[in-house]
């Protein structure tokens, strides 16, 4: 297994922890080329401050968390405006959703316990575990994980729910030149597999693409010669949305994981992701 990517390019379009996938893909005898594909995160500090008062003071019947990153944001927040523990004890006294394993584990770190979470990490995946609560009526805050959530929030609106949602942080485009050699590269042939690890790290590179007029040239080589690689389900079917059909993605989402799942693609011994699987 360790040499299965031996002289495989792969482009790395996800800013963290890119240094430690860089050095698994060489331990596995490929060529990491650092592309990213996302800018650095933005924390909006006022709508942070603005969202926390409004979920303090109208206390919802429910609170959705989507991250475990978004749920620390909100926190540390709390805790700088010095109502991290009327927070806290809001949070007891609603009932809690969370999207993702890294949200549950953050919430039990605080002593917090999920009434609803996913099956599967994913938005779907949530919505299916709510289908058996009665929403009509309830009052839902959501914390939203760097991109709108207009599925979730549809569905909790069709259900009678208010919704409210807050934005902790937002994912912004990286420099143009970054997002044009990644293009170029992928175009140009230089470039044997693709990971992502974020929806928006794929919205940004197609919304580049087709900017320039090539986005059919893109989905082209994503379908043919380059393999396109996710971290997990929900980044997996941003991919299939942007219309790319062949995508390797491992069960477990680990970065870790990903790179192994896409060697065993390369021996033969795994199959790529379907949607809605």
């Amino acid at each position: 297994m360790a040499r299965r990517l031996e002289g495989k390019r792969i482009a790395l379009t996800g800013p963290r922890k890119a240094q430690d996938l860089s050095k698994l893909v060489e331990n596995m005898g490929g060529i990491p080329l650092l592309r990213p594909a996302q800018g650095t995160v933005f924390l909006d500090d006022m709508n942070l401050r603005n969202g926390l008062v409004a979920w303090v003071d109208q206390r919802p019947d429910w609170s959705v968390f989507t991250t475990g990153v978004g749920l620390d944001a909100l926190f540390e927040m709390a805790e700088d405006m010095g109502i991290a523990e009327a927070y806290w004890d809001l949070l007891r006294e609603t009932s809690i959703a969370a999207r993702g394993y890294k949200t549950v584990n953050n919430l039990r770190k605080r002593q917090l316990e999920p009434l609803v979470r996913d099956d599967d990490g994913s938005t779907e995946g949530l919505i299916r575990a709510f289908a058996g609560h009665d929403l009509k009526g309830r009052s839902v805050m959501i914390q939203l994980h760097g991109d709108p959530a207009p599925r979730l929030v549809e569905w909790l609106k069709q259900q009678g729910a208010k919704t409210q949602q807050i934005l902790p942080y937002r994912h912004i485009p990286p420099a143009e030149e970054q997002l044009d050699q990644l293009l170029s590269d992928l175009l140009g042939g230089h470039i044997d597999a693709v990971t992502f690890t974020s929806t928006p790290q794929v919205r940004f590179l197609m919304e580049y693409a087709d900017k320039l007029g090539k986005l059919s040239e893109l989905i082209g080589v994503l379908s043919g010669p380059v393999v396109a690689v996710a971290v997990g389900k929900v980044t997996a079917q941003g991919l299939v949305e942007s219309g790319i059909p062949r995508i390797i993605a491992p069960r477990e989402e680990r970065m870790g994981s990903m790179m192994v799942e896409l060697a065993r693609y390369y021996a033969g011994e795994s199959e790529p992701f379907q949607a809605g699987h």
